[in-house]
């Protein structure tokens, strides 16, 4: 069973940064993309970025591009999310997740099989 770890997120000032951590416990190896999700108040989670493990493909939101970058240390099991020039809209529980067939859309939640346990990013006007 992979368990996934969030951490980094907090209260930030509008245009200020945030970098989001997810530690993923040994036995990575079935998990095949990570992906980064987040849900604001009131709304359905959202997709915001994917990366793959092996060739470190990534796909993002249209919305986020140049905002947020997803990356990976696969020696720490780690993937990240850089989050540049924040707005208030930004505000959300983030989650990152894992999916385990390069078959599935890297976008669609219902294809990913693990689940963190989310962690609150503020983002104050």
């Amino acid at each position: 069973q992979v368990q996934l770890v969030e951490s980094g997120g907090g209260l930030v000032q509008a245009g200020g940064s945030l970098r989001l951590s997810c530690a993923a416990s040994a036995r990575t190896s079935s998990v095949y993309r990570m992906g980064w999700f987040r849900q604001s108040p009131g709304k359905e989670r959202e997709f915001v970025a994917s990366i793959t493990w092996s060739s470190g493909a990534t796909y993002y939101a249209e919305s986020l591009k140049g905002r947020f970058t997803v990356s990976r240390d696969n020696a720490k099991n780690t993937v990240y999310l850089q989050m540049n020039s924040l707005k208030p809209e930004d505000t959300a529980v983030y989650y990152c997740a894992g999916q385990n067939s390069a078959s599935f859309s890297y976008g669609n939640q219902n294809y990913y099989y693990h689940w963190g346990q989310g962690t609150q990013v503020t983002v104050s006007s």
